[in-house]
């Protein structure tokens, strides 16, 4: 797109709010990259105290608007380590830890919690991160409209399922204070349908012809009304297939029994499916293609049929005579079994558990006790790495190896180098648990051996972007009476406003004239035989894609999708935080590509098992992309340890 003309109607002139360098102008660089007697400069290499962005006045990374996420400054490191670099000299740290954990996500910090709870008050812990914040995935983002204070998800979005949650998981959040039933009093779940406010698809030109927003949509499974019918950017066979698809009872498998069925369904694409056994026209795949690109990071000529009818997500299997609640699929399918509403959900989704374990972890980092309180909670990151304080979560901080003192054999402790600032670090302690990326491991550990090091790399996870649009009011929306616009030819698939959360002493926006915030999320996909290759491909385009372009990106699609609203970008938009991941969901096994490993040998499995006194802890560790998982492993890991001890 051209940022001529056009560039300038959207307003990409205009001075929006970009705080990448303030509230802590060191959080994302190092002192090594920055330019030799600049005020900068001076601010980072002040020879009379050690790097320490944290302690800088008005140091807050949820503020941080522009391009977030995995921010630079958080991946170069691991990327020189990925292609060989080495750091033969650390300077040694003077204290030593009981436990050293790699990752200050939802696992690394549950960890934390675990072994203090089992070890004792006094025990030693270390959490190092390469990002300016802690979190992981679960991240924060805050902006400012006119004094109000609007709060967002950049990545872990909700409470999924919490009746499937283990006992430990559910025992830590009863300690957290976190009651999920509240969030049925604060989720506002009829603030949209009292003001009439529906959903629409907005077909773009690129991909359907001509742009066009079209109401009357109820979801991929709900037939389609006549008001959506008569004015979808769809050929008149694409329409029809369209209805028989959503209403129809056809059995497109007639002749197999049910488990020939699930066992075709489980080894077919969707997007196969539909063309050889429905036998929809072409002309209708752009309509479905990314319809799962929030849960699979791919289009539906990469995800099984049988994944779908077991999570009822997308229709076509209603005559088929199996139960679609027992799908083939080995993935997501068991995400939906209790059918939980999908509505706990904190002002900044999951970012809230991350910040009650810090607050616990954490002696006065943040007034407050409960779950309510958290959400508007100040914290004071300065206490964060405080020197003889029992936890210290040491952030900007990259781990680029980890070894067994004495060997894995007979271990004698663990040695942790992580780079800061530009300098190495080495710093001991007796055991230490990664929870970082399994795809990471191998390089900090290289001395595992090779099959859990494959085990390791076989996840690749899952690029993604959560993007949120701080808007001066949602007038337009309003007068569209919408709050949700699937987009299915646009780099952001969906334009959404947020779960209407109010707790704590947070609200969510009243009134059309007042500001809010709009979610839109961009999953990349490249070309490739199997799911993994794509999403390589897809992180590929992800690190190439600048914040310029998504800016250009995100002001044509609004003024495209809610122009007849009457929504100006140029004027309408306040501010921009995209959170990049290019490692973001956990990858999970599908039927379509990965084949059924016995109990204990799949490659998570595998690449899990400690290593001396190293262990691994993250969603990637149990191959399942959720909160609930990341709990379990650090609880695992943590067991591991103490039984190694005795």
């Amino acid at each position: 797109m051209s940022q001529g003309k056009r560039g300038r109607e959207l307003g990409m002139q205009r001075n929006i709010a970009r705080r990448d360098f303030l509230n802590g102008v060191g959080v994302t660089v190092g002192a090594s990259l920055v330019v030799p007697g600049s005020i900068l400069g001076e601010m980072l290499n002040a020879a009379d105290r050690p790097f320490a962005p944290e302690e800088q006045a008005g140091y807050y990374p949820p503020a941080k608007t522009g391009m977030r996420g995995s921010h630079d400054g958080s991946w170069e490191t691991g990327h020189a380590l990925r292609d060989g670099k080495k750091w033969e000299h650390a300077r040694k740290d003077k204290e030593t830890y009981d436990l050293i954990i790699v990752g200050g996500g939802i696992s690394g910090l549950a960890a934390a919690y675990f072994y203090r709870q089992q070890a004792g008050n006094k025990a030693r812990i270390l959490v190092l991160d390469n990002h300016d914040d802690f979190g992981g995935h679960a991240k924060r983002n805050e902006f400012l409209s006119g004094g109000k204070k609007l709060i967002g998800y950049g990545g872990t979005q909700a409470i999924a399922g919490p009746n499937l949650y283990s006992v430990q998981a559910k025992q830590l959040f009863k300690e957290l204070g976190i009651e999920v039933k509240r969030f049925e009093t604060y989720n506002d779940r009829k603030f949209y349908s009292q003001r009439g406010m529906g959903q629409a698809v907005f077909f773009d030109k690129e991909t359907f012809g001509a742009d066009r927003l079209v109401r009357g949509y109820q979801g991929h499974l709900q037939a389609p009304s006549g008001e959506f019918l008569a004015a979808a950017q769809l050929s008149e066979a694409a329409k029809r297939d369209l209805v028989r698809l959503c209403t129809g009872k056809v059995d497109y498998l007639a002749g197999m029994d049910a488990a020939a069925k699930k066992a075709y369904l489980a080894k077919t694409s969707y997007q196969d499916y539909l063309l050889k056994n429905v036998k929809v026209t072409l002309d209708l795949i752009p309509y479905f293609k990314p319809s799962m690109h929030g849960l699979y990071g791919v289009g539906i000529d990469a995800v099984p049929a049988g994944d779908m009818a077991g999570l009822g997500e997308l229709p076509g299997f209603a005559g088929l005579g199996i139960d679609d609640r027992d799908g083939p699929g080995i993935g997501l399918e068991v995400t939906r079994q209790d059918a939980e509403p999908y509505i706990y959900h904190f002002p900044d989704g999951n970012a809230s558990i991350a910040r009650l374990l810090v607050r616990s972890l954490v002696p006065g980092i943040a007034a407050g006790s409960t779950m309510e309180d958290v959400v508007l909670a100040k914290f004071d990151y300065a206490k964060l790495d405080e020197r003889n304080a029992p936890v210290a979560i040491r952030l900007n901080s990259t781990v680029v190896h980890a070894r067994n003192l004495g060997g894995a054999a007979h271990p004698d402790g663990v040695e942790v180098t992580y780079v800061r600032d530009g300098e190495a670090h080495a710093v001991e302690g007796k055991a230490c648990i990664l929870a970082c990326w399994n795809m990471l491991i191998p390089y900090i550990c290289p001395e595992m051996p090779e099959a859990q090091k494959e085990g390791l790399a076989y996840n690749v996870k899952v690029p993604l972007v959560y993007t949120n649009v701080q808007i001066r009011n949602w007038t337009a929306l309003d007068k569209l009476k919408l709050h949700r616009v699937y987009c299915p030819g646009c780099m952001f698939t969906g334009i959404d406003m947020d779960f209407p959360v109010s707790m704590g002493g947070y609200e969510f926006t009243q009134k059309p004239e007042e500001p809010c915030l709009l979610h839109m999320q961009h999953v990349p996909v490249g070309p490739g035989a199997n799911a993994r290759e794509m999403q390589r491909a897809g992180r590929g385009k992800l690190y190439a894609t600048s914040f310029e372009t998504f800016e250009l990106s995100i002001r044509d699609q609004l003024a495209r999708a809610l122009g007849e609203g009457g929504f100006d970008p140029a004027r309408d938009i306040e501010a921009i935080t995209v959170n990049r991941w290019p490692h973001g969901y956990s990858y999970e096994y599908m039927s379509l590509f990965d084949p059924e490993w016995p109990r204990g040998g799949a490659p998570h499995e595998i690449g899990r098992q400690p290593f001396g006194s190293i262990h691994v802890a993250n969603s990637d560790a149990g191959a399942f992309a959720y909160t609930n998982e990341a709990i379990d492993q650090g609880w695992r890991a943590v067991t591991e340890i103490l039984a190694m001890k005795g």
